[in-house]
């Protein structure tokens, strides 16, 4: 946990620049609930993050920072450790999908000649069906 958290191969985030906070959880865990401040609540403002990536995560996370601070909410374990470690997981991949690279621009291409000419017999096909059942429709 000294080291920081991992977002990337290149890309670590310092401990000092994330932002802790402790509450009472609701939920399962009895009088303990009531007692412990075993919620956390993990900060990360994405102005630290190095050029390229901070404004892919300014554009990606916008819906979720509140003025360029990512927060992300733990209360689904009755230790506050192990919530501390489930905050942290949930930061990194938020921040991992925000300063991923963009995909790769998709290239248009054409059906082969094979396709449409299947295309084509299959509509002539089906044509023909809807044709042979409007004739015998008549008869009666």
């Amino acid at each position: 946990m000294e080291g920081g958290l991992q977002i990337s191969g290149r890309v670590v985030v310092p401990e000092s620049e994330l932002s802790w906070r402790f509450s009472r959880s609701s939920g399962a865990g009895g009088q303990h609930v009531n007692t412990s401040d075993t919620r956390v609540e993990l900060s990360y403002d994405v102005d630290g993050l190095p050029e390229p990536y901070r404004s892919r995560a300014l554009d990606r996370l916008a819906t979720r920072l509140v003025d360029t601070v990512l927060t992300v909410s733990a209360s689904d374990r009755r230790s506050q450790l192990q919530n501390r470690e489930l905050a942290r997981q949930r930061l990194a991949a938020l921040l991992r999908d925000g300063i991923a690279p963009p995909p790769k621009a998709r290239r248009p291409t054409r059906p082969g000649q094979r396709a449409v000419q299947r295309r084509i017999d299959d509509k002539k096909r089906r044509g023909e069906v809807k044709r042979l059942r409007t004739s015998r429709d008549t008869d009666h």
